[in-house]
């Protein structure tokens, strides 16, 4: 499909388009028309009274006037100097994402740049030309200036990209592809690095993988309860609803979808002495469900931020070009931080519930480990050290980034968000709470199926089936490292959640 920026209207899943199927994009007459309208107001502040940006320097040096014949130095200077991250290169998806909001906010007209600078942004993207941006370099205000920067180098022919996975320079890259270097004007390399794109790039695709990994740890967990001889008794609708939030109430759901018409459960639902399960069972609703409202915070903060104009200055309808701080990624970074402890919970409980069916005093007569020869085999002995190392790590990158503020520019950007390091470390919890989600359907299908001759529910069944396409059932110890990956990739991909939505519906 072809997605038609028109400025406002952009979509998280425009986003995840644009990144990851690499979806073409066009810009709008309208958008057009209304980058014109803006341009022109810029270009009438020529010989006017200074404006930042436009005709003086930048940052601390917002003081120095710059003549009319240096200002398209000054642009092309601006773009040079900023380009100065280090580190190794963001994932391609990642700078995909960051120039095409780039383009969305200079569409909106309140950033005076010509439409030919957002053009060459989407001729980018269309002819899949990745600028290379180092890793380091954005402290989220003014925005991700550094990563930014880099990106629009390879606008003016210069730097490195990467183009169907080999390293070239930009201006052999252009030429390649027919398109030509663009010599940028009054206000245009500011118009290009002052913005929050990197930053809402990766929370829009956090957002979306969080979304269905949460899904998926519903469940894993429902395939644990199986495994451990747990109940269902805890997650039934009238005790959701004497506490009612709305995440809770859908993990529950989720859960009774999952485990409905359970020869499992219903195996032990009397003569069980046990009077309740433990808590990394019987809570899986309510971590899982306050994970989800945590989900549903950082999600409306994107899309908000898909609403809006992030730049500095900004180019108003009555010809005004004002001085703002849109640029400040603070609801970004404290939407990502609180989206990274949430998710680390995710993964820290379904540790505790990785352990109980690994510990055979706790697992109502499984093999310790699940070994096939216990003491001869280790079983997933090894599997449950892997998830908790992950789990450590989780809890460490849930220290908030967005508290770590520190003065740049001669104390004129005497206060940043640090939003960038937020979602970098965001995007590392949900790779290991996915690989820990990957360890716990490891083992609670290899728990399930030692239940034989009971049987699962047809929910947690067709799971279950989905993980025997791509991982084989009990036996002696094996090499596990490519079982755990093959079982991390099928959640990557959703289809774990595919195969239990063809008995559920949808679980969300």
């Amino acid at each position: 499909m072809t997605i038609r920026l028109e400025g406002p209207g952009v979509t998280i899943a425009d986003v995840v388009a644009v990144a990851r199927r690499h979806e073409t994009v066009t810009l709008t007459d309208a958008a057009t028309e209304r980058m014109a309208t803006a341009r022109d107001i810029v270009e009438t502040l020529a010989d006017g009274d200074p404006t930042y940006g436009v005709s003086t320097g930048f940052g601390a040096l917002a003081t120095v006037t710059i003549a009319p014949e240096r200002r398209a130095d000054l642009q092309a200077a601006l773009v040079r100097s900023h380009a100065a991250g280090m580190g190794p290169p963001v994932e391609p998806e990642v700078v995909r994402a960051m120039v095409f909001l780039r383009a969305r906010t200079l569409a909106l007209g309140h950033s005076g740049a010509r439409p030919i600078v957002a053009e060459g942004l989407l001729n980018l993207i269309n002819a899949g030309i990745t600028p290379i941006v180092p890793e380091h370099g954005s402290l989220g205000a003014s925005g991700d200036l550094a990563p930014l920067a880099h990106a629009a180098l390879t606008l003016i022919g210069e730097g490195s990209v990467e183009v169907d996975g080999a390293v070239l320079s930009a201006a052999e890259a252009l030429a390649g592809a027919g398109l030509s270097p663009l010599t940028l004007a009054d206000k245009e390399g500011l118009a290009l690095t002052n913005g929050t794109d990197g930053i809402l790039g990766m929370l829009c695709l956090a957002c979306h993988d969080a979304r269905q990994l949460l899904a998926q740890a519903d469940v894993a967990a429902a395939m644990t309860v199986e495994g451990v001889l747990a109940t269902d008794r805890a997650f039934a609708a009238d005790l959701t609803e004497l506490r009612p939030h709305p995440g809770q109430a859908t993990s529950a759901a989720n859960l009774r979808a999952l485990l409905a018409d359970s020869p499992i459960v219903a195996s032990h639902r009397t003569d069980d002495l046990r009077v309740q399960d433990a808590y990394s069972i019987r809570c899986t609703p309510q971590v899982n469900g306050a994970a989800r409202d945590t989900l549903a915070f950082a999600t409306t903060t994107a899309e908000t931020e898909l609403a809006s104009a992030i730049d500095n200055p900004m180019v108003l309808p009555d010809g005004r070009v004002e001085s703002c701080g849109n640029f400040h990624g603070a609801p970004l970074g404290f939407a990502a931080d609180f989206l990274a402890i949430a998710l680390a919970e995710v993964g820290a409980i379904a540790e505790r519930r990785i352990d109980r069916v690994l510990d055979h005093t706790r697992s109502h007569g499984l093999t310790p480990f699940l070994a096939d020869d216990p003491g001869v085999d280790s079983g997933m002995m090894i599997g449950q050290y892997t998830a908790a190392a992950m789990c450590a790590e989780n809890r460490r990158l849930a220290g908030p980034a967005s508290v770590d503020s520190l003065p740049t520019s001669g104390m004129q950007e005497d206060h940043v968000s640090m939003a960038w390091g937020a979602v970098r470390k965001l995007r590392r919890v949900i790779d290991n709470l996915r690989r820990i989600l990957a360890i716990e359907l490891t083992v609670s299908a290899r728990a399930v199926d030692l239940r034989n001759p009971l049987l699962p529910a047809p929910g947690t069944g067709a799971a279950l089936a989905a993980v025997r396409t791509v991982a084989p059932g009990p036996g002696p110890d094996r090499f596990l490292s490519p079982e755990l990956q093959a079982l991390d990739d099928l959640l990557a991909s959703g289809g774990l959640l595919e195969a239990a939505e063809t008995v559920t519906g949808p679980l969300t």
